[in-house]
């Protein structure tokens, strides 16, 4: 089977969408740029306003495009923010065939790589009239914030059980199926200011109690499904001043849900224990970005990516990811998927880069997922 991606229309289209400035909560030029495509390929397109909940300016854009296969709908997603530095990014195309950035932002390809590959392939199926189910497309925003945008997201507007996430590390035909709660939290502590050096009896010190608090939390990987980390505390305004407030920011990972909840109820009473014990009080703000799955090699998502894989000839190659995506919340909602390899590497960093032949090679397993017609 020859291949059906135009690989020079895949690398523009990269190449282009790489200049729009996409940083969280700021993707509305991405969106712009995302619709408009949609409307030149005739696909109708709704967005919504859920942004303006979280302080975005951009919402999710979901389209439907009808298939003329039976069966149930396939969900394609891929998310329109790029972490920090996203501004201002540039790609170059290097001699060994990567694209990178300029080394002074982020490339992007985390999830831009996504994004054309989903549209390469409405291109391919609408070109070359090739019957296929009918395909759902969800494009999120503020996904890099532990999934902000989705968490807005009307879900029953979705019929789709089945989803392919394209966000993901690694080479064609690696897919993650296993992703972790991700509790964020953050401790505000109440003390009372006084002069340390004439009156400190007078005082509550409130770094005092984090520094309790924090020594007795324990810290890194606790078992092999979880983990906790203190990553920021900030408090005082001198330092002959007993400090009347500090602030403690973390975060906890389990692929046990109960276990991440079990470990922050601990953190909690670790602070109020402290807090009590000198008279102060402690305030904790907590946040579910993410709650675990684990995708079955018996689902459908799973066997028809296998079938796929093993129709082109890709390696069918399953990892767990200690990381987060949009894919924790379609299973939070019901809807079995796996995040597919994309093509970025080096992701998070000014490192980041992509190949045009891994971007191509998913695009087409992209056209036979949309073009399975029965469930296996």
């Amino acid at each position: 089977m020859g291949e059906r991606v135009n690989r020079q229309r895949l690398t523009e289209q990269f190449l282009h969408l790489v200049t729009i400035d996409n940083p969280s909560l700021g993707e509305r030029k991405m969106a712009d740029e995302v619709e408009r495509q949609l409307d030149a390929l005739g696909i109708s397109w709704e967005e919504d306003d859920t942004y303006h909940k979280v302080g975005a300016d951009a919402g999710n854009i979901y389209a439907v495009i009808e298939g003329e296969l039976p069966g149930t709908p396939v969900l394609f997603s891929a998310h329109l923010d790029s972490v920090a530095p996203a501004i201002g990014k540039r790609a170059i195309l290097q001699e060994d065939g990567r694209i990178t950035s300029a080394g002074d932002t982020v490339l992007g390809a985390d999830d831009l790589s996504g994004v054309v590959e989903i549209f390469e392939v409405v291109r391919v199926l609408k070109e070359k009239k090739i019957p296929h189910r009918t395909i759902e497309l969800l494009f999120s925003y503020g996904e890099e914030l532990y999934d902000v945008g989705l968490e807005q997201f009307d879900f029953s507007k979705l019929r789709s059980r089945e989803a392919y996430v394209l966000d993901g590390s690694g080479g064609t035909g690696t897919f993650l199926y296993k992703a972790p709660s991700i509790i964020s939290f953050q401790v505000q502590i109440q003390g009372r200011a006084a002069h340390a050096g004439f009156e400190p009896e007078r005082g509550i010190h409130a770094i005092l109690i984090a520094s309790e608090a924090v020594s007795a939390i324990q810290m890194g990987r606790l078992d092999a499904e979880t983990t906790v980390n203190i990553g920021e505390i900030s408090g005082g305004t001198g330092r002959n001043i007993v400090p009347e407030r500090c602030t403690v920011g973390g975060e906890i990972r389990s692929y046990c849900h109960e276990r991440a909840l079990k470990e922050m109820e601990r953190i909690e009473s670790l602070f109020a224990v402290a807090a009590e014990r000198h008279g102060g009080q402690s305030t904790v703000t907590k946040r579910i970005g993410c709650r675990a799955y684990e995708t079955g090699m018996d689902s459908v998502a799973v066997r028809n990516f296998r079938s796929v894989c093993e129709k082109l000839g890709y390696p069918f190659d399953p990892q767990e990811s200690f990381g987060a995506s949009d894919n924790n919340g379609f299973a939070a909602n019901g809807i079995e998927g796996i995040v597919l390899a994309c093509g970025m590497e080096s992701v998070h960093s000014v490192k980041e880069y992509t190949t045009v032949d891994v971007m191509a090679e998913v695009a087409e397993a992209l056209v036979e997922l949309a073009c399975i017609s029965e469930q296996k």
